[in-house]
């Protein structure tokens, strides 16, 4: 059976695996939101540079220069995945990282033209949530658009908020909680024709959907290794030419002055390797997750007084969330926990906290439905088995809570109306 990492994903594992595993550490693990397994693609193509290959890549000496050649090549892969140049390329640590120095470059850019507004959307990563809020703090004006009850912003409505003091629009490719998949193309086309800077927070999407930062209109994109199957520690910021992206990091000449520091040789060639497998695999992997996924989504519905969060028909393959009345949230992890399936209620992020999700609020659910919610999310790795599992118990779950829930005792009594019907 197939285990996945807590907080964030979905695993299943048998009583004999754990028998066998004292630790309760999965021993392989399915995609997820929050992370993944590092694939066997990624990790056989880093074991080199730990050890024999651990020059540093800026020295002259033929080690160096060897561990060079592999930055040379890895961003030569991972912008032939992009459709972009290489030299449109840095290497950061990771999503959080690129989304920062991407949204920092698009609003010091505006200012130095006197423009001072950026527009981004109410169900953004707090990676990018925050880095505006910082802003706003340094006199910019913020404009979040609202998401409709679907999942998704819509595009008249972008185009009517643009301003001629707009400097960016920034709004996520897919979304991280609900899986929702926005019309980056018309988003950016729409900012081309106004003249504004686009970037996209693509780390949940990149290496689960196609993307072109040509053909969909794209200045600036961030993606993360460690979503789909590479290492930890390694993302990308996709740069147009002619963005002159400002520095976060000072203090060496690190991908081209803008990145300092001694680049992750090990989790860059990483990242390419697992980045050129999902995307070689696309189709396959997405029709495989989403047949898993449905019918998921198909047997948990039957629960009275349940909904699907956002439209899955238009979402990313491996991501179900939903909403069950009557129960709280952190109850449902844990007992499902207990019962080898591991899942989530909202971003990784964030899960230490007992507020709902800022995602599933933004699409207009009340406090105290948000708070019941479930994410589970599948990949490639995950089994007919491992849903048939799901499926048969999280109503035995859902109906255990809810049997001692005054909350539902009051909705079943008609003290209370049902949110959910």
């Amino acid at each position: 059976m197939v285990a996945t990492a807590p907080l964030a994903t979905t695993f299943v594992t048998s009583p004999a695996s754990f028998a066998a595993n004292p630790l309760n550490v999965p021993a392989t693990t399915s995609a997820n939101a929050a992370t993944t397994r590092i694939s066997d693609t990624a990790f056989d193509a880093m074991a080199p540079y730990f050890k024999e290959l651990y020059g540093n890549p800026s020295s002259l000496y033929t080690l160096g220069q060897l561990s060079q050649e592999a930055l040379y090549s890895a961003r030569e892969t991972v912008a032939k995945c992009l459709n972009c140049d290489m030299k449109e390329i840095t290497f950061t640590s990771g999503g959080s990282e690129a989304d920062n120095q991407a949204i920092l470059t698009g609003a010091y850019l505006g200012a130095a033209k006197g423009k001072k507004h950026i527009i981004s959307s109410a169900f953004e990563h707090h990676a990018v949530l925050h880095t505006l809020e910082k802003l706003e703090k340094q006199g910019f004006e913020v404009t979040l658009l609202p998401v409709h009850s679907d999942g998704f912003v819509r595009v008249d409505e972008l185009e009517n908020a643009i301003r001629e003091d707009t400097a960016l629009v920034t709004i996520m490719f897919a979304n991280n909680e609900i899986g929702t998949v926005q019309p980056i193309r018309e988003i950016g086309e729409v900012c081309h024709k106004k003249g504004v800077l686009f970037h996209t927070d693509a780390v949940q999407a990149a290496g689960h959907i196609k993307i072109d930062v040509k053909e969909q209109n794209i200045d600036m994109l961030s993606l993360s290794a460690h979503k789909f199957h590479g290492p930890k520690g390694a993302g990308v910021l996709y740069a147009k030419k002619g963005i002159k992206l400002y520095t976060l990091i000072e203090g060496g000449a690190q991908e081209r002055g803008k990145r300092a520091g001694t680049e992750n040789v090990p989790a860059i060639v990483g990242m390419a390797a697992a980045l050129k497998y999902a995307t070689e695999n696309l189709d396959k992997n997405f029709e495989y997750v989403k047949a898993l996924r449905d019918k998921i989504a198909e047997g948990l519905s039957k629960i009275p007084h349940s909904k699907i969060n956002g439209d899955i028909n238009r979402g990313l393959a491996g991501t179900l969330n939903m909403c069950f009345e009557g129960i709280e949230g952190e109850s449902l992890l844990l007992l499902l926990d207990d019962r080898g399936i591991s899942a989530s209620s909202g971003s990784a992020c964030t899960s230490g906290s007992l507020d709902p999700s800022h995602v599933l609020l933004a699409l207009g659910l009340p406090h105290e439905v948000a708070h019941g919610s479930l994410r589970i999310s599948l990949s490639e790795y995950n089994t007919e088995a491992e849903a048939e599992h799901i499926i048969k118990e999280v109503p035995q779950v859902v109906e255990y809570l809810r049997s001692m829930s005054p909350v539902w005792k009051d909705l079943q009594e008609g003290k209370k109306q049902y949110v959910i019907q």
